[in-house]
């Protein structure tokens, strides 16, 4: 790889996100003369420990270096009038190289729905899972590995040591939820209310993080045409009429010098790919004058195209985390996240001796594709009927909720006394509520963007996450390690409330213990809490839409942004929908999908290709 300029490049990737630099890798590799250039806002991560390390990435997001952009949204009546705040990767290979690495695959209704429902013609599962199939090589023993990769870029495996939090919830399961039963692979696509061990992007034999940059870019240290520039901050496509033909950029260490904002040119013969995810991409649109035409007014930019979606259908998925103390015993992951630095320095010194150790780990190794049995589907109540009816029942693969365990105590919760803890963690896979994201001051590509997420602006999104508490809580309170409710950590319920938070106890309850009754003002206190506690699961996507133009899109199936040439997007903003996952995946799912469609227009263009 070079680290210097030429002066013309075939394409250029406007961000280094996981996306664009899973296509950006797969076109350099298949044809080396193509000279590629990549554009970064954060910094490179090659071998630096602190995110090759899979534990430390609660320590990455506490310590807002970096490789994070935290965007603040607008107070919102919803929240009780909290801002919440909505990290995104910066550092090369976006998300991959600081996330918590939770293997999770959409269903294969959510890719059928981008085809069928949206118009985008190759799309669909038959379309996508082989290319999943293609990056991954699957390290797990399971019955079937048809849906897996064997030998792709990307390890996936599953903690073979120290796992007694996930061991308990698969063992309360197996007789408390008799109905829904185990499986040795809930990531198939089809899977759907079955227990199951939780694979991780982390290398089982070497304990690495597998992100993006170490698989797809910095093995193609050979490769002179294809081009790094990390700290360097895109701020608009440059266009000759409606074709883009170039790119205007920043330097951070240049732009924070006083008195000096110099920016610089790259021009590309090709094609400009945007893939500066949900926030970024739709940012770098609007400041180069394709977007909303009174929002373009408003920051006094020249309008190329008016495209009133850019920066609209905002989605995330609802994150909860609620606290648990544990037996002394427990296998713990605090220690790593939150203690102090004698304590982290021996877990990375058990890591250097071949990956060994709660270094190598994630915290999350069990859980469940969750959806409502007849029963449950009657307590979510008539607000959610309406949504069941008409997206779920006919898809019986997307789960309603993914829960499981996690080893640890999170960061909202922190407050609580010396001891050992452990945590249940939901979160909604398609919430109704929706957002949005705009620029604020015309081409400064430092200034805030205006953010509203759209958290629980749907009072349907309320009676899932109370389902989701209520059905959890059950779990943990059956499990081995169970020693009571972190207080504070739990919904205020009224003075006397049977529901009230168990602060103390020396076990877990009976299996057969009858379940908690919740009051009508214990549901209320409920909503209240969530109202205050939830937040983003850091899985933004869909402000680019990949749909058609009259229906908010911005980009169609070859990914082209409507109403200029030469223009793509090519990361989560292209999203159409939801998907009930992680979205890591999904991630990895347009980049080799962007880098095939790049590869075929090239070939129209008589350049090479061998994808």
């Amino acid at each position: 790889m070079s680290s210097t300029q030429p002066d013309l490049y075939d394409i250029i990737f406007a961000g280094g996100g996981t996306a664009g630099c899973v296509a950006a890798g797969r076109l350099a590799e298949a044809d080396p003369s193509l000279k590629i250039l990549i554009l970064e806002a954060g910094p490179h991560t090659r071998e630096v420990e602190t995110h090759i390390q899979p534990a430390r990435y609660v320590s990455n997001l506490r310590g807002r270096g970096e490789t994070f952009t935290f965007h603040a949204g607008k107070p919102s009546k919803s929240l009780n009038g909290r801002a919440p705040v909505v990290a995104s990767g910066r550092a090369l290979g976006g998300g991959s190289s600081v996330n918590a690495m939770v293997y999770t695959r959409a269903a294969a209704s959510d890719y059928d729905d981008w085809e069928q429902k949206f118009g985008n013609k190759g799309w669909a599962s038959k379309d996508l899972i082989p290319l999943l199939k293609k990056a991954e090589t699957y390290q797990p023993q399971v019955n079937d590995l048809s849906v897996h990769g064997k030998s792709g870029p990307i390890k996936v495996s599953i903690a073979a040591s120290q796992v007694t939090i996930a061991e308990q919830f698969l063992a309360v399961s197996k007789v408390y939820d008799k109905e829904r039963g185990q499986t040795d692979d809930f990531n198939d696509f089809h899977n759907i209310n079955l227990y199951a061990r939780w694979p991780r992007y982390i290398d089982g034999e070497s304990g690495r993080r597998s992100d993006i940059p170490h698989h797809y870019i910095y093995t193609q240290d050979h490769n002179k045409n294809l081009t790094i520039l990390d700290r360097q901050r895109v701020i608009r496509v440059i266009f000759e009429g409606t074709k883009a033909v170039g790119v205007e950029y920043i330097g951070d260490k240049v732009a924070r010098a006083k008195g000096v904002q110099e920016s610089s040119v790259a021009r590309a013969s090709y094609l400009v790919v945007l893939s500066a995810g949900a926030f970024g991409s739709p940012a770098i649109l609007e400041r180069s004058g394709i977007g909303a035409s009174e929002l373009l007014k408003k920051n006094d930019i020249k309008q190329i195209v008016d495209l009133p979606g850019v920066g609209e259908h905002y989605m995330d998925h609802n994150l909860m985390f609620t606290p648990f103390a544990g037996a002394d015993d427990v296998d713990s992951m605090d220690d790593i996240f939150y203690g102090k630095q004698d304590d982290v320095a021996t877990h990375a010194a058990q890591w250097h001796d071949g990956g060994k150790g709660l270094m190598s780990h994630n915290a999350t190794d069990a859980g469940i594709k969750l959806r409502p049995n007849a029963e449950e589907l009657e307590e979510l109540g008539p607000a959610f009927e309406t949504r069941w009816k008409t997206y779920f029942a006919n898809a019986p693969d997307k789960p309603v909720v993914i829960a499981g365990p996690l080893a640890t105590l999170t960061a909202r919760n922190l407050y609580a006394p010396p001891g050992k803890y452990f945590s249940m963690q939901y979160f909604t896979c398609y919430p109704l509520s929706t957002g949005n994201v705009h620029i604020t001051a015309g081409l400064d590509p430092y200034a805030p963007l205006d953010f509203h997420p759209g958290y629980l602006d749907d009072p349907a999104d309320l009676g899932i996450l109370r389902w989701a508490y209520k059905w959890t809580r059950e779990f943990a309170r059956r499990m081995d390690t169970f020693r009571g409710e972190l207080a504070g950590g739990h919904p205020e319920f009224p003075a006397g409330s049977k529901a009230a938070a168990k602060t103390a106890t020396l076990g877990p309850d009976p299996i057969d213990s009858p379940k908690i009754v919740y009051t009508t003002e214990d549901d209320a206190a409920i909503d209240d809490y969530h109202r205050d506690k939830v937040g983003s699961t850091w899985h933004s996507i869909g402000t680019c839409a990949m749909k058609p133009r009259e229906r908010g899109g911005v980009v169609d199936p070859r990914l082209n942004v409507y109403g200029v040439q030469n223009l793509k997007v090519a990361d989560l903003s292209i999203a159409p929908d939801n998907v009930g996952a992680n979205t890591y995946n999904t991630a990895i799912a347009i980049g080799e999908k962007a880098a095939l469609v790049i590869a075929e227009d090239l070939y129209r263009h008589k350049l090479s290709y061998r994808l």
